[in-house]
């Protein structure tokens, strides 16, 4: 595709979390939202008119076989995301999957291996990697100012309502949901959580199946002790039964130093020598391992490098969005890897699903 044109995309699904992915596209110049369906047309309607959308569809498959379209977001539940996106992928487009990827690792592997025979990018969507408090965070621990990380702890302290469960029937569900306040409501800070301390190779959980809720089949309860790959041990908690909300947390502990972030925003970061945390020196870091790798890596540390190291005070929500959308873009301009594909997205799912086979059988559990 010509540099020059720009990148059309359409939506499916016009639910809660569809206008977020129109509002972001909205923002880029090199985008153009083209396209939306739901099987609830009169939803899809709306949400074309709010946006300027000329094409409707009440099928998904209907707007896949669109050959004006290049690229498709999902924002339908998650036990639909790879039928959907495998869909979408033979019919030649490229693919952006909201959290989680899907809810099986099996279907995951489906969706990766769609996107490996077709040639089309895949990504999932982990919008926080892309904060720039996050990417501050990142940067420090790659070039060592926090020493050796020994412990991370990562918590989703959130409230929902049993008015909210009890709005969809598919809310609360093993088949559509897949889970409950780890899967839905933790996956993105579960996913934050290993991406920058580290792979998890074992871990021991407890959950607790409707705690505070009616008619859900889901945890709204969950914590886990975990292993990190590096030798770190850390936790993870997560409930939507926490009155009346908190935010989200990582705290990260090294030999050196101590990051903590709290909600998008870094409320901490401090070396224990007293020195100040150098971005620059965080940067040049980057730079030198990502010279020595792959084009996909040295688009990786120039993805993470290019909103400074600064956390934005000013930022608003779908701001993330919108970065990992250009992300998304430029991996398909230059034929690179997404920060987020289809085998980042999965690792997330792999620990969620390790909580739950452990909160069930009792036993620790390796991860591979």
């Amino acid at each position: 595709m010509a540099e020059s044109v720009k990148l059309r995309f359409g939506i499916v699904g016009c639910g809660t979390i569809g206008p977020t992915h129109a509002g972001a596209l909205r923002q880029i110049a090199d985008a153009d939202l083209v396209a939306v369906a739901d099987t609830d047309i009169a939803r899809a309607e709306e949400m074309a008119r709010r946006f300027d959308v000329t094409s409707v569809y009440s099928s998904d498959r209907d707007l896949f076989a669109d050959p004006e379209i290049d690229a498709v977001c999902l924002c339908t539940p998650s036990g639909m995301h790879a039928d959907g996106a495998i869909a979408a992928l033979e019919a030649g487009k490229h693919v952006v999957v909201e959290k989680p990827m899907d809810i099986s690792l099996e279907a995951c592997d489906r969706m990766i291996a769609a996107a490996d025979r077709s040639g089309k990018k895949l990504t999932v969507i982990s919008q926080h990697r892309f904060d720039a408090a996050s990417r501050t965070v990142k940067e420090a621990i790659e070039a060592g100012l926090l020493g050796r990380i020994v412990l991370a702890d990562a918590s989703v302290k959130w409230y929902r309502t049993q008015a909210y469960y009890d709005s969809g029937d598919w809310r609360g569900t093993w088949a559509f949901d897949g889970g409950g306040a780890l899967m839905n409501q933790g996956v993105h800070t579960v996913d934050l959580l290993q991406w920058l301390v580290g792979g998890v190779a074992s871990l021991f959980a407890y959950t607790s199946i409707g705690a505070a809720h009616e008619r859900i089949e889901v945890e709204d309860i969950a914590a886990a002790t975990l292993r990190f790959e590096n030798g770190a041990i850390g936790t993870i908690t997560a409930t939507t039964a926490a009155f009346d909300g908190f935010p989200v947390r990582i705290d990260i502990f090294g030999t050196e130093g101590t990051a903590i972030l709290e909600g998008d925003r870094l409320k901490v970061l401090k070396r224990k020598d007293g020195s100040s945390f150098d971005s620059q020196e965080a940067a040049e870091h980057a730079v030198a391992v990502a010279r020595g790798g792959s084009a996909s890596v040295q688009h990786e540390a120039a993805t993470r490098l290019a909103g400074g190291a600064e956390a934005d005070q000013g930022a608003v929500w779908g701001d993330a969005h919108r970065a990992q959308l250009e992300d998304f873009i430029q991996a398909i301009r230059i034929d690179g890897t997404p920060l987020i594909d289809g085998r980042a997205g999965r690792r997330a799912l792999e620990i969620i699903l390790g909580v739950y086979r452990s909160s069930q059988t009792g036993q620790p559990i390796t991860l591979h």
